[in-house]
């Protein structure tokens, strides 16, 4: 089945080579050049994967990211940008994006992230468990609601991702390399400490007002949550 892309870039010659790129291996490309455009074409049509850039006229990248997440939760977002800063990134994801590329960038990576990230979207699809449990933590898959002794804990999409990973390898110590890889979707960065961020992220939502702390570290290993 051929897979539809939406490519919402500004700079023409980057947008008209990712889309000739990308229909010459068999994808079936759209293009907007601004954040608007790319808007309506999104609401207007169903798309497998969405490609953004950040700087864009008439709505950013951000927003656009936060107004797709709005509508579908689902479809994976990987965006472009020429800013590679930390705080970039965190904003990124906290938009809801999946996954995060610095220009400038060989064609051949950005071809394994899209094909990494319409692979776990296939796989979600699959029939799985709608409640994940760890002691008095529950999540719900279908809901995307997270409690914890009944308490709501309100979480990003990011944050609710890797709670969910964590969840599935509960009791089980979890590296960094398997955070960046099943969360992230991409290759492990040793100069970003966006995982332990996220980490501190959750444990805030998660475990500080609980006496029992499930998200545990490692030193030297990675993280674990604890059923017990």
């Amino acid at each position: 089945m051929e897979r539809k892309i939406l490519i919402v870039e500004d700079e023409k010659k980057i947008a008209d080579t990712l889309k000739f790129g990308l229909d010459e291996i068999g994808f079936n490309v759209e293009v907007a050049y601004d954040g608007k455009l790319g808007y309506h074409l999104f609401c207007a049509k169903e798309f497998d994967l969405i490609i953004l850039d950040i700087n864009l006229p008439g709505m950013n990248g951000y927003d656009l990211c936060k107004a797709i997440r709005a509508k579908n939760q689902q479809v994976p977002v990987l965006m472009l940008t020429s800013m590679s800063a930390l705080n970039d990134k965190i904003e990124g994801y906290e938009s809801g994006a999946d996954d995060y590329m610095v220009k400038p960038f060989e064609f051949k990576e950005l071809l394994l992230k899209i094909k990494v990230l319409l692979k776990r979207t296939v796989n979600q699809s699959l029939p799985i468990g709608n409640i994940l449990k760890a002691a008095d933590l529950e999540m719900n898959l279908d809901s995307k609601e997270v409690k914890r002794d009944g308490k709501a804990i309100n979480l990003t999409a990011k944050e609710f991702q890797l709670l969910e990973y964590l969840l599935r390898n509960k009791n089980r110590v979890v590296s960094r390399v398997d955070i960046a890889i099943n969360v992230w979707d991409v290759d492990f960065e040793t100069n970003t400490n966006v995982i332990d961020v996220y980490i501190s992220y959750l444990r805030n939502k998660v475990d500080k007002q609980f006496e029992h702390k499930l998200i545990q570290t490692h030193v030297g290993m990675g993280y674990i949550l604890k059923d017990h």
